[in-house]
């Protein structure tokens, strides 16, 4: 009959009047054999035969054209499921935005998918994984081939990148590969011969219109044949609807042919309609059902059972009970597509999201900075940016490409903006390589020196250098830095092995010097000037053998030179020399402690005491230039001679300072 022509199979489980859809279908099938069994009675001679007339007549052509695609739609469904079995069970895996999850995250899922579920349950997901994953590795792989074109020095190394993450998405997407091919080869080799079992069941429903035959026989052939079908097992989707309405076809024939009693066809007929109208009202609930996916479900399940394990109704009812049905079926349909149409909504909202994500990539491809530091803010922007594409959803489909298409030529365009800048400055990198090469060559010569006074500055010299020195390539950036460091590290290491020692001298140092501060103590003057400064001098010179003390307790060099001091006053020494053989034992102090940065100290104080007192003197001889010009010669004379006499106290001054300069600047240490 037509009624069945265009619908479909299989559900997962929903209840129906207390029983799940399954139930419901046994039971049906139950209490069909039993009645067909129990209430046929002898063929009583009927003219009337049961003829296939379409449910849909009182429809006008568009409405029956509307609701009879969607029938289409869930036979062709069902036809699939029917074929492989393992189709229902699909929508019970949650669908994931897997476009917003990381790489690593993707593989997990998909390991976890292929390890615990069936294989074409989860077609959808491991496809939409793959897609996920394939659009962030391959944009991975371009930021990885522009970072080695930029970096790279050897036009003839090619480039290579390998990936953990990629090597196990391939392992995991093989097993499932392998998996699936192992299923349909499985499936395949059982359709055929299942559809040729099938087809011969309907040969033999033919035959079974013979008027010679004992009807007893042939209700039991009948009956076996219908026991037969009903264990056949699966046959391809294509041939699904077609053979089933072959089945059916020829059950409705042998029905006619029989000439049942009118009784127990119009309980059978009774039955039937019983049946389908509890499946209506199954349905008139479903259309309340919050999850429409699964009430839709449930639906295709209940045009499986209307069409493969309920009969026909009495002529009268069919089309209006058929109507019904389908009217039902239409409402479900256009409550999913308004479903559907809000996602779309969702979908449009996403576009327009990454859309204006692009339009900021593009945006951020033409500033201009001229700053390293500025472009990694540059490239955090457009990083943020990318993690907001990937997070922003799914969009429509038939634009998904072309979206994903304009996303990768707009980060491109950066990358390519940036290069350009790096570009600029890989000729300033190979610079500053070349200067950090001769530096790690300079300190690998010096690494070995046991001059410790002349070498520790000037490796000390070569790593400030170092810090002055910009970016090298990456390329070559630890291996220099490895180098340069090990050199450094073998020359202080030794340095501070000969400190260890040295400390024992320092230590003994003091002592002498501290005994020999009591023996100063008690030294006095003789009066002749020539005898005591001789005797301070070689006071000085014994000091200075003695030696360098340790660093904490170098207090005792100011005691020294406040002894010093004392004597000084005391001899009739001319200021300038008292001042400059002071400077002298200072400054021979700092120079043995090798204290570089108070040395420097010192001769930039000079430098600017020089200066000062300069300007002092080119002060004070114009002003003596103002007062020669004055009328009162009185006053000029007296102001005048006060003038010249600080003229010759700054010059004496001056050569104070200059001769410290000189002495210090003979030190060799500037």
């Amino acid at each position: 009959m037509l009624e069945e022509k265009n619908d479909s199979l299989s559900l997962q489980e929903n209840e129906i009047d207390g029983k799940t859809a399954n139930e419901l279908q046994e039971t049906i099938q139950s209490e069909m054999n039993a009645t067909i069994e129990n209430e046929i009675s002898s063929p009583v001679a009927e003219e009337n035969t049961v003829n296939p007339i379409s449910e849909s007549a009182i429809l006008n052509q568009d409405e029956e054209s509307e609701k009879q695609n969607v029938i289409d739609a869930i036979a062709e469904t069902n036809a699939e499921e029917s074929e492989d079995e393992t189709l229902k069970e699909r929508h019970d895996i949650p669908m994931l935005n897997y476009e917003a999850l990381p790489m690593d995250e993707l593989v997990n899922e998909l390991k976890n998918l292929v390890t615990n579920e069936k294989v074409m349950s989860i077609k959808e997901h491991v496809e939409e994984i793959k897609k996920a994953f394939l659009a962030k590795y391959n944009h991975l792989i371009e930021e990885k081939r522009e970072e080695f074109n930029h970096e790279n020095q050897d036009p003839n190394e090619e480039f290579q990148y390998h990936s953990p993450l990629k090597t196990k998405f391939d392992q995991y997407y093989t097993i499932y590969k392998d998996n699936k091919n192992t299923h349909f080869k499985s499936l395949q080799s059982n359709l055929k011969s299942n559809l040729e079992v099938r087809l011969a069941i309907v040969e033999e429903l033919k035959e079974l219109i013979n008027p010679q035959a004992n009807i007893k026989d042939t209700l039991n052939h009948f009956n076996e044949l219908r026991e037969r079908w009903k264990n056949a097992g699966a046959i391809p989707k294509d041939k699904y609807n077609h053979v089933w309405n072959n089945y059916h076809f020829h059950v409705e024939n042998f029905y006619d042919y029989l000439h049942l009693d009118r009784e127990a066809r119009d309980i059978d007929f009774k039955y039937n309609l019983e049946q389908k109208q509890k499946i209506i009202a199954r349905v008139e609930e479903l259309l309340n059902e919050a999850d429409i996916n699964k009430a839709f479900r449930e639906l295709q399940d209940l045009h499986r059972i209307w069409k493969e394990d309920i009969g026909p109704v009495s002529r009268e009812y069919r089309d209006e009970i058929w109507n019904q049905f389908s009217e039902l079926t239409k409402k479900m349909h256009d409550k999913r597509e308004l479903m559907f149409e809000k996602l779309r909504g969702t979908e449009i909202e996403n576009l327009e999201k990454k859309k204006e994500i692009i339009a900021k990539i593009e945006v951020l491809a033409t500033e201009k900075v001229n700053a390293h530091s500025q472009w990694l803010t540059q490239i955090e922007k457009v990083e943020a940016l990318r993690s907001e594409f990937f997070a922003a959803g799914k969009v429509p489909a038939d634009v998904n490409e072309a979206t994903w298409l304009a996303f990768k030529t707009a980060v491109r365009n950066f990358n390519s903006f940036k290069n350009s800048f790096y570009k600029d400055i890989k000729k300033d990198q190979n610079e500053n390589l070349n200067k950090k090469i001769a530096l790690v060559k300079k300190a690998k010569e010096l690494q070995e020196s046991v001059d410790f006074a002349s070498t520790t500055p000037i490796m000390k010299q070569i790593q400030e250098d170092w810090k002055k020195i910009g970016h090298v390539p990456r390329k070559y950036s630890d291996k220099i830095w490895n180098e340069f460091r090990e050199a450094c590290n073998h020359y202080f290491d030794k340095l501070k092995e000969h400190k260890s020692v040295e400390n024992v001298e320092e230590v003994e140092a003091f002592d002498k010097k501290k005994a020999y501060l009591e023996t100063l103590r008690e030294f006095q003057l003789t009066g002749d000037h020539k005898t005591d400064l001789d005797a301070i001098k070689l006071h000085i010179e014994t000091w200075k053998n003695f030696g360098k003390v340790p660093f904490p307790r170098r207090h005792i060099e100011g005691k020294f030179n406040k002894i010093l001091d004392a004597l000084f006053e005391k001899l009739s020494l001319s200021k300038k020399d008292t001042e400059m053989m002071r400077f002298a034992n200072r400054m021979e102090n700092l120079s043995e402690s090798n204290d570089t940065r108070k040395l420097d100290n010192e001769k930039i104080f000079l430098m600017r005491k020089i200066e000062e007192v300069q300007n002092e003197i080119f002060q004070l001889e114009n002003n003596i230039q103002f007062f020669a010009n004055t009328k009162n010669s009185k006053k000029e004379n007296s102001i005048v001679l006060e003038v010249r006499k600080n003229i010759a106290i700054h010059k004496e001054s001056l050569d104070v300072w200059k001769e410290k300069l000189k002495q210090l600047r003979n030190l060799n240490l500037d």
